[in-house]
């Protein structure tokens, strides 16, 4: 059974607080599968009437920007010894190279780190902690928190639901290719940044130079 197939006896008003709460999750800094759980639910919403996709989309977008801000007061109160912890407790997806990436994106980029960071798996789940370690002013973060997160659950929500209600007749078919786009979207972003992280430690454990003389 996958998932749309479980969600399929789930009564409505749990699904709409399942789709809540695992994002929220996800965005509060705990590695869960929220856009899999999203794209599932916008798929059973196009296919059932009894689930409405605005109340779908306003649930994840609640989800996203509420996990968010939880994450940053307890990145902010927490510090790095939070990141730490994170790291004992999920070496995977938060390893040094992985806070180091992620740490230069925000320090590059900002306020803009946190709003495109939804788009991406695992910045999604570093983005409320790590802004709040950083100390970003908490008005800049709220801005990209509430944008981004609207955008991202809202659209997410909205795209899939029409799609499958424009494509009825290939709506079960659809429902493992777009669990499959999900998962092969998540897993890609994961490598690339894997693969920067492990650059980011390569750079950093390169010796410096010894000057002449010395």
């Amino acid at each position: 059974m996958h998932v749309q197939e479980w969600l399929e006896t789930v009564p409505p008003l749990a699904i709409y607080l399942l789709v809540g709460v695992v994002i929220g999750l996800e965005s509060l800094g705990i590695p869960l599968p929220g856009e899999i759980i999203l794209v599932s639910s916008a798929l059973l919403a196009s296919q059932h009437g009894e689930i409405d996709p605005l109340v779908l989309g306003a649930c994840a977008s609640a989800g996203a920007i509420i996990g968010d801000s939880i994450g940053y007061a307890i990145g902010r109160k927490g510090g790095r010894p939070l990141l730490a912890w994170l790291g004992a407790k999920f070496p995977k997806h938060f390893s040094e190279g992985h806070i180091a990436t992620a740490e230069r994106s925000f320090q590059k980029w900002g306020m803009w780190a946190v709003f495109f960071g939804r788009f991406v798996a695992l910045l999604r789940i570093f983005a409320g902690p790590l802004a709040g370690v950083l100390h970003m002013p908490y008005w800049k973060f709220l801005i990209a928190n509430v944008f981004g997160g609207i955008l991202w659950a809202g659209g997410t929500t909205a795209v899939i639901y029409y799609v499958g209600v424009v494509a009825e007749s290939w709506l079960k078919r659809f429902s493992w290719l777009g669990l499959v786009a999900a998962v092969l979207i998540g897993v890609t972003s994961m490598l690339i940044i894997k693969r920067k992280a492990k650059q980011a430690q390569t750079v950093q454990q390169e010796p410096e130079p010894v000057a002449a003389g010395d």
